[in-house]
């Protein structure tokens, strides 16, 4: 006597393949998996960006709002849309992956930070007018005139809004607090 297998749907699933945003959520949460995470790589892009001041802020431990002001060189209008492109970067090329000098150099961090949360670049490069982008669940807008005296201001808020199950595996807001705090 056979009986059927528990969980057994008689529709068997097919396998498809993922849309780009759902891609994009799964692969930023292997770059983010927590506001310190976030902090850390915005911190790491301020430093390679040749800053030598870095303000941080947060609030609700980061998961309602991390900003990250630095006075580094700034990014161009036209880069502002390819920095949100995942794989693109100005660390490296193909040829130098055997000498890295940088911290970031996989092109990960702002479109990871766009895929799950509400980010806005604001920046400025020397001799150039300020230039703004703002991205909501990985889908970027126009890049618009801004107000900035140089340097780069990276604000990120609602973290993990597009990834709720996220949300639910981060500690309190004084332990994220803390978190980033080690990591500053």
């Amino acid at each position: 006597m056979t009986s059927p297998a528990p969980n057994i749907h008689r529709d068997i699933p097919r396998i498809r393949q993922l849309d780009e945003a759902a891609i994009n959520r799964i692969a930023a949460g292997e770059v983010v998996e927590r506001p310190a995470s976030a902090v850390k790589e915005l911190v790491e892009n301020a430093i390679d960006a040749g800053a030598r001041r870095i303000e941080v802020a947060y609030a609700q431990g980061g998961k309602g709002l991390i900003r990250v002001t630095d006075d580094g060189w700034g990014m161009a209008a036209e880069d502002l849309p390819l920095a949100l492109s995942r794989h693109a970067t100005s660390k490296i090329d193909g040829s130098d992956l055997l000498d890295i000098r940088s911290f970031g150099f996989r092109g990960e961090a702002l479109p990871s930070l766009g895929a799950v949360g509400r980010l806005t670049i604001t920046s400025r490069r020397e001799g150039a007018e300020a230039v703004r982008i703002a991205v909501t669940g990985g889908a970027p807008g126009p890049v618009t005139p801004a107000a900035l005296n140089r340097g780069t201001v990276v604000e990120l808020r609602d973290l993990f809004f597009a990834t709720p199950a996220r949300l639910k595996f981060l500690r309190s807001d004084r332990a994220e607090a803390q978190a980033i705090g080690d990591v500053v």
